[in-house]
Parts: structure tokens; C-alpha cells; sequence
């Protein structure tokens, strides 16, 4: 059973993010250490008591289509009704609609705790928080007094359509189509595809967020609006009145999280029999303008995504190191029990239960760094607001990517642990790793994160972003030396070596991008963004260590730079010299 890591998760928002040091700066306004430590312990109970004893029920059950109509499993309707009585879907929303105004560092380890709980649940209250976001930067004053108080509030929750069948993650091949009506309303036609939460029994309202063209907007993404369409109308005095022409035609069979509702959603099919087809909208944003409001969601939700990788990372470690401190199988070196010995002792599963946790506490120390970055964002002005965005920028592709690749891996990993009974769905080491696979797709694949990285993120600042913060990285390395502290072993020379494939790798793509040989820019992105996250992560590992005094962060450290960060060397020759060997293998596709 998971228990939420609430002291860990503490710690790394506190001493590696640097929670800490924007509490003593008066960065968060009245926030205070006891308060976030509260805010914490809360949230760790409830994922640990309320959200993981469904996670089964959940997986097993699913979720139901009958009559356009969404059943959630027994039990998760009333989840959900406690989930908003205790105010976390209003954590970060806006103090003016309800909402706490509480950092994005909260947000993002509650968001862990919650997911290790169960992802299907948690992916729902998620993407409410994005459309909140978004409606509040760029809707409308009567929008907003309309739908924000109870969307922050959890009352009605939000989804973000953009996909379509044709389309996938090419938005400007979008083809749904908003005509306007004359009075300010737009009537949206098409098929939205992969609508997680489009329809459910939570909540008596669902708020769409719909990408859609107008009749006479430019080809490709420069043509694209933002649309606001609600299941139900909504009544001047705030009730709820006629059913809009939006439904969903179909769930989706899926792999893993299957409690959580995959919708392909209609618009203006005729659904509303009593009036003309359409589905009524309103305009977020400008014309032609909805990409970048939706991006707006879209930056949310990929830091969120992140997350999940972290939870099922987090939860799948949980459970493998329980079952081999429980199984007992032959003899191990070291072991003076009777009897077999637990497997926890043995060599190799020593070492994948250390990756594990090497791993996911890599993953987490940059997804909080990223969160706190867009705290800093927004807490400051000029240019001090400018690096933190930039900072914000190039960390949420790696943290996106490398967060749920290492979701994936770390589940795999927890099912080796359990052997024959990781393949076994008792056990419910399967369902994590079933659950996890999702995520490096959704919210923009992890190759296209990779892209992103190197085409558009590598030159903020004209390169130099990313330049200082290798040298940031840098610091806490030298900061071991200077300690000389016991028991690091050869840490600090092998997280130097890292960070100088670091930046050798981020030169050489520089050159690449700014010379115009995008082709071996393209091809050595994803190793690219795996050696950027390692290198990071031997640095953020030495700074728990030294910031806790603990042994067990101390060990941790020495494994993944012992045993782990020799892989950057590796990565950096795939970026530098695998363009040309993939350019020539054309030939090997088709035979």
C-alpha cells in the first residue's frame, strides 16, 4: 500500500528546489514553513487513506458509457465530493474566484501524492486546474464571473480538447469549425478525439475548452480560436439550463488508468434535438489567436504530466521494496537469518531497488525546480522575471519527458522485482506499469519535448540561459569538495565529468541550430534531453545530500553517480556523432 513520502517530498521542495530560500526572501507573500508543512501532511493523508484504497476498484471496474451518459466506479463519485470539500481543487486558483493563491510548488507535490494514489483520478481534477489557468489570463470579465468561481471551487471541472483523428499532435491540421451566430456566440461542428474527463458523473457540469476554426481564418496554426463550451447552458441567476449540442460518442478501451473517461466528444451533431445543430461557445482570447491561449493550459498540464511520472515512479518503488523485504528466495551474501533470505539482500535487486529511487528522486528534484521557477515568474519584475521565465522554459520539456520515460522505466523495474508475480495483476505491480505508459504520449510526446529543447529552449537568451545554469549546477559539485565530507565516494568527479558531457552536448546543438543543420539538431534531441535531466540530477542529489546531513541521501547520491551518470558519456556521443548513421539508414525501414 503507497504511504506518501511527505518528509522526502519536503525536503527536495525545501532544500533542492528552494522553497526555503523564496520563504526567507518574502517571495510567497505570507506563505510560512509551518503552513506548507500542514498543507503537506494533509495531502499525504489523503492520498494515502482516501485515493489509494480505490486505485484497484478504479482499475478494475472502469469507467462506463451508456446514453451519452459517463459512470465513474463505486465509490470515486464521492471521492471526488470529499476531494472538493477539503479545498484542493482551489489550491493555486485565483484568490478573487475562491481560490487559496498558494504556490505552484504545493500544487505540483500535491498533485504526486495524489497521482502515486491513483492517476485516473487525479488526471481529472488536473486538467480543471489548467482551464482554470487559462480562462483566468485570457477570458473574458463575464466569462469569468460566469464559470471561474466554480471551477476553482470544483464544482463544475474543465477539459482541453484539441485532438482530433486526423490531426494527432499536428494542430494545424485541425479541421472543427466555429461559425459565428451574430450575437457574440459561435456554433461549433467537429470531433474532438482523447478528451480525458469529457464526460463524467462527478460534477453536473463540464466546461469544454474547444480549439476550432472560424470560416475565413488562415491556414495551419496561425487560424486557430479558443472556444468556451459548456455541457449545460448557464442561467443569468448562475443555475444550470438547457443541455448544450456537445456529447460523447465513445470511451476509449485503454491500456491503463481506466477509471479515468478517454471521450471522443461531438459537436453540433444534433445532439440537442429541440433547436438548430451547433454546439454554442463563446471566444477566449482573440481570433485566430487560441493556440497561445491554450498554451497557457497546455505548460500546466505538462508540468502535471511530469508529475504523474514522479507518482507512479514513487508508488511502483514503494511497492517493490516492501514485496523483497517480504520474499524470501535462496541464499544472499551477508544474510545470517535462517532460512532464505529475503530478496531485498540480494546484489541485483539491491542495485534495481537503488535505481528506483535514484531515479524518481531525479525526476521530482527537477519537476519541483520547474515549479519553483514559475513561482519565481511570477513574483518578480524585469529581468528577474524574464530569468526565472527562461528558467520556467527550459525546465519543463525535461521535466515533462524525462519524468514520465522514467515513470515508465521505474514501473518496469518494480515488476522485475516481483518476478513472476510483477507479471500477475494480483499484485498490482502491472497496473502501474500500464498506467505510466500513457504518459510520455499525451501533452506533447516526449520526442516533441525533445524538439522543443533543442530548438526553441537552448537559445533563450541567446544561449546563455542554459549556459548558466550548467554553471549553477556546477556549484553544488563544488560545494562537496569543499565539504569534505565522508562517504561520497567518487560523486563529485563523476557529476563533474556529466555536467562537461552536458555541456559539450548543449555547444555542439547550439552550433547546430544556429548554422541551420537542423537534421543533426533533430537527431540528437531525445538523447540529448536524457543526458540534460542526468547531469542535472547528480547535481540535485549532492544538494539533498548536503543540504540533510543524512546518510541514506548521501548513499543515494554515490550510487546514482557511481552506478547511473556514467551514462551522459554515452548520450553525449549519440548527440554529437549518431546524426549521419541515422541519415543512412533509410534502407533499414523498409526490409
Amino acid at each position: 500500500m503507497y504511504r506518501a513520502p511527505v518528509e522526502e517530498i519536503a525536503h527536495t521542495l525545501k532544500h533542492v528546489a528552494g522553497l526555503n530560500a523564496a520563504l526567507e526572501g518574502g517571495r510567497l507573500g505570507d506563505l510560512s514553513e509551518d503552513l506548507v508543512d500542514a498543507i503537506l501532511s494533509e495531502a499525504g493523508r489523503f492520498a494515502t487513506d482516501e485515493v489509494t484504497p480505490l486505485r484497484k476498484i478504479g482499475d478494475e471496474h472502469g469507467a462506463v458509457l451508456k446514453d451519452a451518459a459517463v459512470t465513474t466506479p463505486p465509490g470515486w463519485k464521492d471521492l471526488y465530493r470529499r476531494w472538493v470539500e477539503g479545498g484542493w481543487n482551489a489550491l493555486t486558483g485565483p484568490e478573487e474566484f475562491g481560490g487559496q493563491g498558494l504556490p505552484n510548488m504545493l500544487s505540483v507535490a500535491a498533485l504526486e501524492m495524489w497521482n502515486s494514489g491513483s492517476m485516473a483520478f487525479a488526471i481529472g481534477p488536473t486538467l480543471t486546474m489548467g482551464a482554470v489557468e487559462a480562462l483566468d489570463k485570457h477570458g473574458s470579465d463575464e466569462l469569468k464571473a460566469t464559470y471561474l468561481e466554480k471551477l476553482v471551487s470544483g464544482e463544475w471541472m474543465g477539459t482541453m480538447n484539441l485532438t482530433e483523428p486526423q490531426a494527432g499532435s499536428d494542430l494545424a491540421a485541425l479541421r472543427t469549425r466555429a461559425e459565428p451566430v451574430g450575437d457574440g456566440t459561435y456554433r461549433i461542428f467537429g470531433q474532438k478525439i482523447f478528451i480525458t474527463y469529457g464526460e463524467h458523473d462527478f460534477t453536473d457540469n463540464i466546461v469544454h475548452l474547444v480549439l476550432a476554426r472560424l470560416p475565413d481564418a488562415p491556414a495551419g496554426t496561425r487560424g486557430i480560436s479558443l472556444f468556451l463550451v459548456p455541457k449545460f447552458f448557464v442561467n443569468d441567476d448562475g443555475s444550470l439550463g438547457a443541455r448544450n449540442d456537445a456529447f460523447c460518442a465513445s470511451i476509449e478501451h485503454k491500456m491503463g488508468i481506466h477509471a479515468s473517461p478517454t471521450c471522443t466528444m461531438i459537436y453540433g451533431d444534433g445532439f440537442a434535438k429541440d433547436r438548430e445543430p451547433g454546439a454554442i461557445g463563446w471566444l477566449i482570447g482573440e481570433e485566430n489567436k487560441g493556440l497561445a491561449c491554450m498554451f497557457t493550459m497546455m505548460n500546466n498540464a505538462r508540468l502535471a504530466v511530469a508529475m504523474q511520472g514522479v507518482a507512479i515512479a514513487e508508488a511502483a518503488r514503494q511497492k517493490a521494496l516492501a514485496y523483497a523485504q517480504e520474499r524470501r528466495q535462496g541464499k544472499a551474501l551477508g544474510f545470517d537469518g535462517e532460512g532464505m533470505a529475503p530478496i531485498v539482500h540480494h546484489a541485483d535487486v539491491k542495485r534495481n531497488l537503488l535505481t528506483m529511487k535514484a531515479l524518481t528522486q531525479v525526476a521530482r528534484a527537477i519537476s519541483y525546480s520547474c515549479a519553483h521557477a514559475l513561482d519565481m515568474a511570477h513574483a518578480s519584475e524585469g529581468e528577474d522575471m524574464r530569468h526565472w521565465q527562461d528558467r520556467a522554459n527550459l525546465l519543463t520539456p525535461i521535466a515533462k519527458a524525462f519524468s514520465t520515460d522514467i515513470g515508465v522505466e521505474v514501473a518496469s523495474i518494480g515488476v522485475q522485482v516481483h518476478g513472476g508475480m510483477g507479471y500477475i495483476e494480483e499484485t498490482g505491480a502491472a497496473a502501474l506499469l500500464r498506467d505510466a505508459r500513457i504518459a510520455p504520449i499525451y501533452e506533447g510526446t516526449n520526442g516533441i519535448q525533445a524538439i522543443d529543447l533543442v530548438m526553441r529552449k537552448l537559445p533563450l537568451g541567446g544561449g546563455e540561459h542554459v549556459r548558466g545554469y550548467i554553471a549553477e549546477l556546477r556549484e553544488d559539485i563544488e560545494k562537496l569538495r569543499k565539504s569534505n565530507a565522508d562517504g561520497f565516494g567518487r560523486t563529485a568527479e563523476k557529476c563533474d565529468a556529466a555536467l562537461d558531457d552536458l555541456a559539450e552536448a548543449t555547444s555542439f546543438l547550439q552550433a547546430a541550430v544556429a548554422e541551420g543543420r537542423q537534421e543533426e539538431a533533430l537527431a540528437g534531441a531525445t538523447p540529448y534531453l536524457r543526458l540534460f535531466a542526468l547531469a542535472a540530477g547528480g547535481s540535485y542529489l549532492v544538494r539533498g545530500a548536503l543540504a540533510g546531513g543524512d546518510r541514506a541521501r548521501l548513499a543515494l547520491a554515490r550510487f546514482f553517480a557511481e552506478n547511473l551518470v556514467d551514462e551522459a558519456s554515452a548520450l553525449k556521443k549519440r548527440v554529437v556523432e549518431g546524426a549521419k548513421s541515422l541519415a543512412d539508414a533509410d534502407s533499414a525501414l523498409v526490409s
